[in-house]
């Protein structure tokens, strides 16, 4: 059985509490959908990696349609 005294590993997260999704699905803060929000923390380190990886494009996309 694990030590629940011991810490949890830190999981890289694009969040800066902003929470808000916009019309187009994307939350405005960290340009995540909300299945990724809501699964971010089921996902490998690599999947979070591959996401957080396109964040760029898509918060260019959503600067460029404002």
């Amino acid at each position: 059985m694990a030590d629940p005294a011991q810490p949890l590993s830190a999981i890289e997260s694009p969040c800066i509490g902003t929470c808000t999704l916009g019309p187009d699905g994307l939350c405005v803060g960290c340009f995540r959908n909300g299945e990724e929000i809501a699964a971010w923390l089921t996902y490998s380190p690599e999947q979070r990696r591959a996401i957080m990886q396109d964040l760029p494009v898509r918060a260019q996309r959503l600067f460029d349609d404002g």
